[in-house]
């Protein structure tokens, strides 16, 4: 019999999933203190019911808004406001953008130290100096699993780089993933978030560090996301699909901080910081190159051979067409194309993803010219 590998876990402290998790969940965000700072995305409108509640059990909330993919100078911006609203908590109420400043921010008000202190590859990437305070992320979009993870992701222009800001204690204090929150969303936001989601099981399920734990997660909710994103976008808005693609992406993050992730995240990363094309649609448009790749590195047999068919027969059997339609599909719905790179561009992202965290937990090592080459087959 197999012995079972060790593993460790880094989880939320309190998970609360479900329609009407946010309503129920009031209480337990009001008595995380009497102030509280609320980060929203670009409009305050959609955690405006939330922020009236708070303040109606009592608290007094100040909003900070993350109109985008946060960068190091709207963390600075951000910390600054934060100072200056002196809170006990921050909750962090919006897609991955907003929970991943939120996250920033309560990590480092405490200390008042330097971004760039703690920041990965452009900066000196050390240890917190304090403990962050209690964080509250409340996902509005189903994509990138932020509330359940220990980085949040930082763009940095003048070196084209989207870096991490990593500590243990930054996974979030509670978790509120209620799927009503996610109704409606436009469907090119819907593929791209949900892609994002999807990849995040995907490569967790084929990494050298997969556990059973973090199988038992990843590998059903890749049929689950899979299949609620082409309910949601061939047949239209069913509660249901919501409910699956939610809960996949929150299965992504517990997954990905415990298994990590491979050549897609390793990519992505640098390839969204020298062209600002948005992560999920990076993600989804590099994985049908990047399922090649592993094809022709894996070995013919073992486990990681195994692994692979697996995930390839759940994209054939669920999306229309299968593998060989995968990229027609993703542009019939509206997917944005990825740019077209030069030969220097590939090279540099190649050689950056091959420093990249996310490349560690790879099946099999990939060397910068096939990482340049796979990145030619995806952005001819």
């Amino acid at each position: 019999m197999t012995p079972i590998p060790p593993f460790s876990l880094r989880l939320p402290a309190r998970v609360r999933f479900g329609r009407g998790a946010l309503q129920a969940a009031l209480p337990e965000i009001a008595a995380f203190g009497p102030r509280l700072l609320l980060v929203h995305g670009q409009s305050a409108a959609r955690s405006a019911p939330l922020r009236a509640a708070l303040e109606e059990a009592g608290c007094t909330v100040a909003g900070l808004s993350c109109p985008g993919e946060p960068t190091l100078k709207a963390l600075e911006q951000a910390l600054a406001e934060g100072r200056a609203a002196a809170p006990d908590a921050v909750v962090a109420m919006g897609g991955g953008a907003a929970l991943d400043l939120g996250k920033a921010v309560a990590a480092l008000l405490p200390s008042g130290s330097d971004p760039l202190d703690h920041l990965e590859v452009v900066g000196a990437g050390r240890p917190l100096a304090a403990a962050p305070l209690p964080c509250i992320a409340i996902p509005t979009t189903a994509g990138t699993g932020s509330e359940a993870t220990k980085n949040a992701v930082i763009g940095v222009p003048e070196h084209a780089r989207k870096v991490s800001l990593r500590d243990d204690r930054m996974v979030p204090d509670l978790a509120v993933i209620d799927p009503g929150l996610t109704d409606g969303t436009p469907k090119p936001q819907t593929l791209a978030s949900g892609l994002d989601a999807v990849v995040q099981v995907i490569e967790p399920y084929l990494s050298a560090r997969a556990t059973p734990f973090t199988d038992a997660l990843a590998r059903p909710a890749i049929e689950h996301g899979l299949s609620a994103l082409v309910t949601l976008m061939d047949k239209g808005e069913d509660a249901g699909a919501r409910d699956r693609l939610a809960y996949t992406a929150h299965v992504s993050g517990i997954a990905l901080a415990n298994a990590g992730l491979g050549v897609v995240h390793g990519l992505a990363g640098p390839l969204g910081g020298e062209t600002g094309a948005p992560h999920g649609a990076i993600c989804a448009r590099l994985l049908p190159s990047a399922l090649r790749a592993l094809d022709g590195k894996l070995p013919a047999s073992g486990e990681g051979r195994a692994r692979l068919v697996e995930v390839c027969d759940l994209i054939e059997r669920s999306v229309p067409g299968g593998r060989a339609s995968m990229e027609g599909w993703l542009d019939a719905h509206g997917l944005p194309a990825m740019p077209s790179l030069s030969g220097t561009v590939r090279d540099r992202v190649a050689e950056a993803a091959c420093a990249s965290s996310s490349m560690k937990a790879s099946p099999v090592p990939f060397d910068r010219a096939e990482l340049a080459h796979l990145l030619a087959a995806a952005c001819p």
